[in-house]
């Protein structure tokens, strides 16, 4: 599978990822409603996003994205120092 293929369903399963959580957003009952969708459909919704979760990672590993290192679209990685900050004791 080329590099293009794999971004393309990359856009894809962005697309349905959002999609599909807007529709949560938009379905989700306010103030102690009943909530329209029954339980199978909660739980089937649960396992798409699983299942797009699990693809995004293998296409993230057929890529060779590092997942702990975020990406940056022109490759290069800001420069910058974490600084630690210690409150001092009172003593």
């Amino acid at each position: 599978m080329s590099t293009e293929e794999l971004s393309k369903e990359q856009q894809i399963l962005r697309l349905m990822r959002k999609t599909l959580g807007s529709v949560v957003r938009d379905a989700t009952p306010l103030g102690g409603r009943p909530n329209p969708l029954k339980d199978t459909t909660i739980q089937e919704i649960k396992d798409c996003f699983a299942l797009i979760s699990d693809r995004e990672k293998e296409l993230a590993g057929q890529l060779g994205f590092d997942q702990a290192k975020p990406y940056y679209k022109d490759g290069e990685q800001p420069n910058s120092n974490v600084l630690n900050f210690v409150k001092p004791s009172k003593e």
